[in-house]
């Protein structure tokens, strides 16, 4: 379960963080429940031992994840670079959560690559950027980056007290389940026997699981479910030929449906429930590019297919990227890819 935590990385973990003084907590860009998750959790244990700390992301959350930000004190770096740039100038330490490259901060990437404090990577997705980190400790054979920050925070609870129960506060336990639980949707995709034996834990510190499905599945705004029926009824295309399903989200569309970030959650899974629909894409158009989602059921790699055609990366069965094409040239796009890819 956790046999790549090893006694000498807890130990090095935990010297380094007890040695400093300020602490910046960063994610990528556009982050999902997953990124901020592991962030507030690392934020309320740090808090637990009187470590000053502070988050940054790249640009906003989604509105569906702002009860993990009740005090509104994450900084985007968008809105806000100063602050950002100024505690990179003092910090001693920068813990990087759910990223792999550090292109994946955007415009916060030259600051840190430039930060003299020493730097944490814990991540569970391909191909780590091992470089500008002093330490990273990162496997795919896990859910989420929450359930590997969880059994790190216990193997530091235990590593302090001498093996004595670890006991995470209550705010921290509620972040990690949300990580948890989006990055598996609700418990459906790369869930392992530790993937229970987390979500059991943090059940016995108290996590009131059904009020946080209903923050994170349900309480959407009517024009986010509006939307939804929308792309459904008009945008939903099945390619038979190759098991795959797309949907296309314009910048017009966007505005009619009044659009917020996160809106789109879980979109991409919707042809997945179709039988015979294996492999599924969503694509969303912004002002300097095209933000492509992919998610497959099957063995195919959306991993593969990210990289090779959408400038991304990710997980064997969940990916994503980046186009740079006009929005009316995507379906040819993503054929072309399609037929590159299956062997028919």
């Amino acid at each position: 379960m956790t046999d790549y935590l090893k006694k000498e990385l807890i130990e090095k973990l935990c010297t380094i963080i007890s040695s400093s003084r300020k602490i910046l907590i960063v994610t990528h860009t556009n982050p999902d429940g997953d990124a901020m998750g592991s962030v507030t959790a690392m934020m309320h244990f740090l808090l637990s031992k009187n470590k000053e700390s502070l988050i940054t992301i790249p640009n906003n959350y989604p509105e569906y994840l702002s009860f993990l930000d009740p005090d509104k004190s994450i900084v985007i770096y968008k809105n806000d670079n100063a602050t950002v740039d100024e505690y990179l100038l003092d910090c001693d330490l920068i813990i990087a959560l759910d990223f792999n490259q550090l292109k994946r901060v955007d415009e916060l990437e030259k600051g840190i690559r430039e930060s003299k404090a020493k730097k944490i990577l814990i991540d569970h997705h391909p191909s780590p950027e091992d470089a500008p980190f002093d330490l990273v400790i990162s496997t795919t054979e896990i859910s989420s980056t929450c359930e590997l920050l969880y059994w790190l925070l216990i193997s530091i609870e235990n590593w302090i007290n001498s093996g004595q129960p670890a006991n995470l506060t209550s705010a921290t336990a509620d972040s990690l389940y949300v990580g948890l639980m989006t990055d598996t949707n609700n418990f459906s995709n790369s869930v392992l026997s530790s993937t229970f034996r987390m979500a059991s834990g943090l059940l016995s510190l108290g996590v009131d699981k059904e009020k946080l499905q209903h923050y994170v599945f349900g309480g959407f705004t009517e024009s986010r479910m509006r939307l939804l029926g929308y792309l459904l009824q008009k945008k939903m295309v099945i390619l038979w030929e190759y098991g795959a399903g797309y949907i296309i989200l314009t910048k017009e569309e966007q505005r009619e449906f009044e659009f917020n970030e996160g809106d789109s959650e879980g979109f991409v899974n919707m042809p997945l429930n179709i039988r015979g629909v294996t492999i599924s894409a969503l694509f969303t158009e912004s002002e300097e590019s095209i933000r492509v989602s992919l998610r497959s059921i099957d063995d195919f790699s959306v991993n593969r297919l990210a990289r090779r055609f959408f400038n991304g990366g990710g997980h064997e069965r969940a990916a994503g990227g980046k186009l740079f094409i006009s929005i009316d040239k995507v379906p040819e796009y993503f054929k072309m890819s399609l037929k590159k890819s299956i062997k028919l």
